[in-house]
C-alpha cells in the first residue's frame, strides 16, 4: 500500500473510531443507578388502564372507591371494560390507551388493572421519550413483570411491584388483615413510606446481611425476556422471583435458564417468594422440592437466601420497589427487608 494513502486511512480511521465506540456505548451501557419517580400528594392522579389481561369496570370500583380515600385522583383508561378474546382490548387499544397514560403529565402513577397475558405484544412499540423526563410509578406484577424488567434494563427507572386492581376487597370492612395490610401497602410505596417486611425462619435459607437494588418478579416472565430488549440485569442486585401454576420441572427448567444465563451468579442475594405448584402428573413425580431445585443451582454463591418471602400469586403479597435500594438480613431468627 502506498504510504501517504496509509498514513491518510490510519487518521481518518482514528477520527472516526471515537464516534464508533461513543455510539457503541450508548446504546449497549445500561443505567448505572436508579431514578426514584416523585412520590405522590393528596390530590394527584393515578391512571387505570389494562395493558394485559381483561377486567370489567364493576371490577375495578372497590379500587377506585380505595384509591379515592387516601385522597388521589382517578383516570380510568379506556381499556377497562373492554375485551378482546383474553385481552383488555386489541394490542392497538391497549397500546393506546397505555401511551396516553405514559404521556399524560398529570398522571403521576399507573396502576395496571390485572395480570394475565399481553404486555409483551406491546412493550417494543411503546414510545417512553416522555416518561424518561418525568417517570411516573408504574404499579402491578404477575405479567406487568414485563414493564418491571423493560425500564430496569433500559431506563433505570424505579416501579412497585404488587397488587392490581382486581386484588381489593369488595368489601373493606370485611376484608381479612392480610388483605388490608398489602393493599396498605401500595399506599405507602406511592407516598414515599418507610417499608419493610420479614419472614419466618426457613431450615433452607442461607444466612447474611446485604445492600443492594431490588430487582425481580415472576420467574416465567423474566426467563422469558432472556436475550431480548427487557432482559433483567441481576448483577450486584437483590434477586426476588414469584411464579404460580407451574411444574416442578418446569421451575428446574426456568432456574436452569437464570443460572446458564449468569443472572445467579453476582447477586447480592436471593429472595424466593411465594411458588404455587401445579401437582405431578401421575407416574412422571420430579422428585425434587422447590428448595432443593433452588439450593442445587445455588450451592456454589455465597449471598443470602431467604425463602418464603411474602410477595407472589397468594394474599400475602407485599408491595416491593424494583430499582430501590434495600437491605436485606437472613438470620436464624427470619428474614428482614427493609428499604433505604
Amino acid at each position: 500500500m502506498n504510504r501517504k494513502k496509509f498514513l491518510s486511512s490510519f487518521i481518518a480511521a482514528a477520527t472516526i473510531m471515537p464516534i464508533l465506540k461513543s455510539f457503541g456505548k450508548s446504546i449497549e451501557s445500561e443505567p448505572s443507578s436508579f431514578k426514584i419517580p416523585p412520590y405522590l400528594n393528596q390530590g394527584d392522579w393515578i391512571g387505570i388502564t389494562s395493558p394485559a389481561g381483561f377486567i370489567t369496570t364493576e371490577q375495578v370500583q372497590p379500587s377506585i372507591l380505595q384509591m379515592q380515600s387516601w385522597g388521589f385522583q382517578i383516570k380510568i383508561g379506556e381499556t377497562i371494560g373492554k375485551r378482546d378474546f383474553t385481552y383488555g382490548g386489541t394490542d392497538e387499544e391497549r397500546l393506546k390507551d397505555f401511551q396516553t397514560m405514559l404521556d399524560d403529565p398529570n398522571i403521576k402513577a399507573i396502576m395496571c388493572a390485572r395480570g394475565g397475558y399481553g404486555f409483551v405484544r406491546i412493550i417494543d412499540q411503546l414510545d417512553f421519550s416522555s416518561f424518561k423526563k418525568n417517570p411516573k410509578w408504574i404499579i402491578g406484577f404477575s405479567d406487568i413483570t414485563v414493564l418491571h424488567c423493560h425500564l430496569a434494563k433500559n431506563y433505570g427507572i424505579a416501579s412497585i411491584h404488587s397488587k392490581m386492581c382486581n386484588s381489593f376487597p369488595d368489601d373493606w370492612t370485611k376484608a381479612e388483615p392480610i388483605q388490608i395490610e398489602t393493599i396498605l401497602s401500595i399506599k405507602n410505596a406511592l407516598i414515599g413510606a418507610p417499608m419493610g417486611y420479614s419472614a419466618p425462619t426457613n431450615m433452607n435459607n442461607k444466612l447474611g446481611s446485604v445492600k443492594g437494588v431490588l430487582v425481580g418478579g415472576n420467574l416465567s416472565i423474566i426467563e422469558t425476556l432472556s436475550g431480548s430488549d427487557s432482559d433483567l440485569d441481576t448483577k450486584d442486585k437483590i434477586l426476588f422471583i414469584e411464579d404460580t401454576g407451574e411444574y416442578l420441572y418446569s421451575i428446574d427448567r426456568m432456574l436452569w435458564n437464570l443460572k446458564r444465563s449468569g443472572k445467579l451468579k453476582n447477586l447480592k442475594g436471593l429472595i424466593i417468594g411465594g411458588f404455587k405448584v401445579k401437582p405431578d402428573d401421575t407416574g412422571q413425580e420430579f422428585g425434587k422440592t422447590i428448595y432443593e431445585i433452588v439450593l442445587e443451582k445455588v450451592k456454589n454463591y455465597n449471598y443470602p437466601i431467604a425463602f418464603d418471602f411474602p410477595v407472589g400469586h397468594q394474599r400475602n403479597n407485599f408491595a416491593l420497589k424494583c430499582g430501590a435500594k434495600h437491605s436485606l438480613r437472613v438470620t436464624e431468627t427470619g428474614t428482614t427487608l427493609q428499604s433505604l
